[in-house]
């Protein structure tokens, strides 16, 4: 043989080296992919085969399958629409499904591990056994009552969001974010309908499938003092400690003075922290915060979950919903000193200081644990079995993280509680119920209405915590922190409200 022919000889053996090689890597490696991938369409005829498992809060099903005369068996519906659709999102034929649907797919499908035995069974009887259900902690009057006051607000803000958690277990009470969306479009087997439909939301400049609660960040205003008070508490300053304020406060190195809101604001030269939480005194905390420093600042707020890169809001321990990090920003010179005018900023919540409306909720859930811990929230209550007499899976409450002590939150608490009694947060008042909480008004741009905050707790007649909530109305304008407090107060009255959903 010549060597023309042995060099081709040799290439030819490479390529089915290759080609083999190949076939093997597809076989071993990305056969399940191909098999589950949402393109591929016997694998979607044969998942509509079975009926998929409801989702449901406080004995209501909330997603739930029809039978269909088409060649796909079920066809998902929403009863609830637009009002649970960031905590379930939808099952389409021919999108990426979101949401709860997403999380708990294997299971709500049929094709979990855990329901094996059921699939085993079908083989014999030749039965398609439905997929499991998935039970929520949601209590539906939290929700109903967060869905309705956001929507409709007394300002007429079109964008906002609300979380409401059980301070005692992390589970989530209601979970909201507006403008929503109707998801059962979304899901119709009119691949050209539902495609259609995502395209006009997807080109909605309101951004309906943005997921305000858990996705989004903005400036917390003042909201963040209680963060700053915290530290400053774990640092020799008590709740009567009298610390600087005055009308005005221009820090070192920056020629752009720090005011309040109202002139009849803490105008004394200085006032105790008490009152400083209490009038939301932003002359007081921008220097605390200074006389702090950045690294105490920063890491009491990494305490309380900032910078956490990797939480979710789904099963405990297991995927869920992805939560946006919140960020303190900088707060450093270019040297790498401290900066006191981005210091003087971020202490009354302003600058790089970004929060999720979730990380203002766990902030005052742990304030209103009697110990200051702080609870993995979770939205997954139990996973049940298609005929419902199995649980595969009931959520046990585990600790996150304890960003203070005992001391420090029931000073917090203190405070707190004056700020709804004595101060900005009066419209979250509940008869029987002690209140606490703390208000924020954060400048977005210059040419546009500030942001309105709440973040608030309840507590029963025993002390007990019974809800913490966050609320956020964005570009809310004058008023859009009290509008918050009001709307907080009204959805903790409805977890209270609700045995169901605690």
């Amino acid at each position: 043989m010549n060597a023309p022919l042995r060099r081709v000889g040799v290439v030819v053996m490479v390529l089915f080296g290759l080609l083999f090689a190949n076939l093997n890597w597809i076989q071993a490696y990305k056969a399940d992919e191909y098999r589950t991938s949402d393109y591929n369409g016997r694998v979607q005829v044969a998942e509509y085969e079975r009926r998929r498992g409801n989702i449901e809060a406080g004995g209501t099903a909330l997603a739930t399958s029809k039978e269909t005369s088409g060649e796909l068996k079920y066809r998902r519906t929403y009863p609830a629409g637009a009002k649970y659709a960031h905590v379930l999102g939808y099952k389409p034929v021919n999108l990426a499904d979101t949401g709860i649907e997403r999380f708990e797919n294997d299971f709500l499908a049929g094709t979990s591990d855990a329901l094996i035995a059921n699939r085993v069974k079908d083989m014999f009887t030749g039965d398609q056994t439905g997929g499991g259900n998935v039970l929520l902690t949601l209590s539906k009057r939290a929700q109903d009552v967060a869905y309705e006051q956001l929507r409709n607000n007394r300002l007429d803000v079109p964008r906002g969001a609300a979380v409401a958690v059980d301070p005692r277990t992390g589970a989530v009470q209601a979970l909201v974010s507006i403008p929503s969306y109707d998801p059962n479009p979304l899901a119709s087997h009119d691949t050209n309908e539902a495609t259609a439909a995502y395209n006009k939301l997807e080109g909605d400049p309101a951004g309906p499938l943005k997921n305000r609660a858990l996705g989004e960040v903005l400036p917390p205003g003042s909201t963040f003092k209680i963060v700053v008070a915290a530290a400053a508490l774990e640092n020799g300053v008590g709740q009567g400690t009298e610390i600087p304020a005055g009308s005005s406060y221009t820090p070192p190195t920056s020629g752009t003075p720090i005011r309040n809101a109202a002139a009849s604001i803490c105008p004394e030269s200085e006032v105790t922290l008490m009152n400083a939480v209490t009038e939301s005194c932003n002359t007081g905390f921008a220097q605390l915060g200074v006389r702090l420093g950045a690294d105490k600042i920063k890491e009491k707020a990494r305490q309380f979950g900032f910078e956490q890169e990797d939480l979710t809001v789904g099963q405990l321990g297991e995927g869920g919903h992805p939560v946006a990090a919140s960020r303190t920003g900088s707060m450093e010179n270019a040297d790498g000193g401290d900066d006191p005018a981005a210091l003087a900023q971020s202490s009354i919540g302003q600058r790089d200081v970004r929060m999720t409306p979730l990380q203002g909720a766990m902030i005052a859930a742990s304030v209103a644990h009697r110990d200051g811990t702080q609870m993995r929230p979770y939205v997954v209550r139990q996973l049940l079995a298609p005929d419902r007499t199995t649980s595969y899976y009931t959520a046990k409450p585990r600790e996150l993280r304890q960003p203070i002590s005992g001391q420090v939150a029931g000073d917090l608490r203190e405070m707190m509680v004056s700020v709804v009694e004595n101060g900005t947060g009066r419209n979250a008042q509940i008869d029987g119920y002690t209140v606490g909480g703390k208000t924020g008004t954060a400048q977005s741009a210059p040419d546009r209405p500030d942001h309105g905050w709440f973040i608030g707790f309840a507590l029963d007649k025993d002390g007990n915590p019974v809800s913490a909530v966050c609320v956020v109305l964005e570009q809310a304008g004058p008023g859009g922190s009290a509008e918050a407090a009001r709307i907080a107060g009204q959805i903790m009255r409805a977890a209270i409200a609700d045995p169901g959903g605690r």
